[in-house]
């Protein structure tokens, strides 16, 4: 192993969860989301001796981030195949329930409202990071994650989704 191999093996393991997570909420689709975390993962590998001593999850999530933004401007164009990826088969019930509100609620923002959404609320960021990440104004970042949460709001509970009552 190279010199610093080692570190970013490490840096990897602990980060890849988070990344592939954050992209699912930003993309709604597995796929994609593994794929972009996988983006961000070798883009900072590529840069790990200039920034492995700084914030590297920090670097890798706005390398994600950026990935996903360009994805919107410039989509990628995919050809479906006859072989159909292999099924999850630890899922509980309430957990996909849950999951399947959730991306529900999320597909019916725009992909600017889901980034800043993640970014806001997911990593805690503040609003001036928000708009550093996404190369906005903080007025954007407030107006864009007010509409949002606004219809975040209106789409109800997931108990009232799932279930159809209220608790």
């Amino acid at each position: 192993m190279a010199r610093g191999d080692a570190e970013f093996v490490e840096f990897a393991r602990a980060a890849s969860r988070r990344l592939v997570h954050a992209a699912y909420l930003m993309t709604g689709d597995h796929h994609q989301a593994e794929d972009a975390a996988q983006t961000a993962l070798a883009r900072t590998y590529a840069s790990w001796s200039r920034i492995r001593e700084g914030d590297a999850y920090g670097y890798a999530r706005s390398v994600l981030v950026n990935h996903l933004v360009d994805r919107w401007r410039r989509p990628i164009r995919e050809y479906p195949t006859e072989d159909l990826p292999e099924q999850r088969a630890d899922d509980v019930a309430d957990a996909v329930a849950t999951r399947r509100w959730l991306l529900a609620i999320l597909g019916a923002l725009s992909p600017r409202e889901r980034a800043i959404v993640v970014l806001r609320y997911y990593f805690d960021l503040s609003e001036a990071q928000v708009a550093r990440e996404l190369g906005v104004s903080v007025g954007t970042v407030k107006s864009t994650s007010s509409r949002a949460l606004e219809k975040l709001r209106s789409s109800g509970s997931p108990a009232r989704e799932v279930h159809g009552t209220c608790r």
